[in-house]
Formats: structure tokens, sequence, C-alpha cells
């Protein structure tokens, strides 16, 4: 018998249960760590993918520039719905909570970095379209984020 507290059905466990989703309830279940991952890294792509249009398209910054800028705002969303929804890494205490701050944004800053190179190859040098460039980039991010979170950061207790 487990000595932690059970956990409450979070909004996207209620929604499963209406009776137009409950069919895909046991898939759902089954699933949800990587279902909830592709939900909230494909708002995230999205919300890269528009900032650094933003940042780089509409307002002529530096394409290296323009990633970090969007990659510090998406990391905060990330951190926050990885934390919550897709991991379930509740911690105890401040100390606990700081540590996995600093690991999750350690191994965002082993992605960066990797994403910072392809872009400054690509894009800097061989002058490629900074927008396939970049879709192409976020897919490998993304795919090295789970990894990162999964091994290191959210690890099961």
């Amino acid at each position: 018998m487990s000595n932690e507290p059970e956990r409450k059905p979070d909004i996207f466990d209620r929604m499963m249960t209406l009776p137009i989703l409950r069919i895909f309830e046991p898939f759902y279940k089954k699933n949800k760590e990587v279902l909830m991952y592709l939900f909230f890294g494909g708002i995230a792509f999205f919300l890269n993918l528009a900032l650094f249009a933003l940042f780089h398209e509409m307002m002529q910054i530096d394409e290296l520039i323009a990633n970090i800028l969007s990659w510090i705002l998406c990391v905060l969303f990330q951190f926050f719905t990885n934390r919550t929804w897709v991991f379930d890494g509740r911690v105890d205490g401040a100390k606990a909570f700081a540590v996995q701050m600093g690991s999750f944004f350690g191994g965002r800053i082993f992605t960066l970095v990797i994403e910072e190179i392809i872009i400054a190859i690509f894009i800097t040098w061989l002058g490629f379209n900074s927008m396939i460039v970049k879709l192409v980039a976020q897919v490998i991010v993304i795919v090295l984020n789970y990894v990162v979170s999964k091994l290191f950061v959210f690890k099961e207790k």
C-alpha cells in the first residue's frame, strides 16, 4: 500500500468521462503521458513557430536572438504544463521544486544549443528558408525534450 495521497482527476481525466468521449477512455488511460505531451508539445510547437516568425520575420530581429526569445517564453509554458499534466511532477518542498526546475531548464538549454547550431548552419551560413529550418529543428528538439524530461527531470519515484 502506498503512502502517497490518491491523485485527483484533472480536467482531461474528467473530459474522458463525457458520454461522447467515454469510448476513448481506455486508450487515453493507457497512453495519457504521451497524449498529454503531444497535446501540450503541439501548443508549444505552434507558439514557438509563431513567436519566432513574429520576432524574426516581422520585427526583423536576428534569427538566433529571435529563437532564444521564443525559447524563453515557450520553456516557461512547457515547464508548468509538463509538470502539471504530462509527467505528474509534484515534489515536496521549495528545494525539490528548484532542483526540478533547474534540471528542466538545463535539459532545455542542451536542446536549445542543438537548435541554435541547426539555425546557425542552415539559416545564417547556408541561407535556407528560415521557417522551414525552424520547423525541422523543432521536430528534432521535441523528441529530444521528451527523452530528457522522461529520463532526467520527471523520472518515476
